[in-house]
């Protein structure tokens, strides 16, 4: 499959996922934009969904995912120095869509496979736990894999991934 020709979709994302041997769970709800609403939906396995925020620094030279806990703050200055970075804000929703093809409510790891010039780096939490729930490209799903294999792909994509304690 050649990622840079076509626009990654949820049913790509399980073909992929089968095609390297990954197991995963998937769990069907109504549309979810916050943490809050998903924890309206009582799925099994809530305790592993993750937090994602697509954010820039302040030249808009470097975009960055950050993948943590759900329940976890982000501390935006803290973050920045562990990350030897230029000050950090949210990203616009058009570099959203820009470079994961991803709206506001869909943000995902799983979105890097949309990010063609390989701009982003996925910073993973250190307190992720072995495994993580994430939106499949689209709200109204969670898929369930383990944390490891995801970050394997992320980087067998090509995009630069670290591993930091936030």
């Amino acid at each position: 499959i050649h990622w840079k020709e076509l626009k990654m979709l949820e049913s790509d994302i399980y073909d992929y996922l089968d095609s390297q041997n990954i197991k995963y769970q998937v769990i069907e709800h109504r549309a979810v934009f916050t943490i809050d609403e998903i924890a309206e939906e009582n799925i099994e396995g809530f305790e592993y969904v993750a937090k994602n925020l697509f954010v820039r620094d302040d030249k808009k030279r470097h975009y960055y995912l950050i993948v943590v806990q759900k329940d976890k703050k982000v501390n935006m200055k803290e973050l920045q120095n562990k990350m030897e970075s230029r000050r950090l804000s949210f990203a616009s929703a058009d570099d959203l869509y820009h470079y994961l093809k991803l709206t506001q409510g869909e943000v995902t790891p799983l979105g890097i496979f949309n990010d063609e010039s390989l701009s982003v780096e996925v910073i993973f939490d250190k307190d992720i736990p072995e495994t993580i729930g994430v939106h499949p490209l689209t709200n109204t799903k969670t898929i369930f894999l383990k944390t490891q294999d995801l970050i394997n792909l992320i980087k067998k994509h090509g995009n630069k991934s670290n591993l930091v304690s936030i």
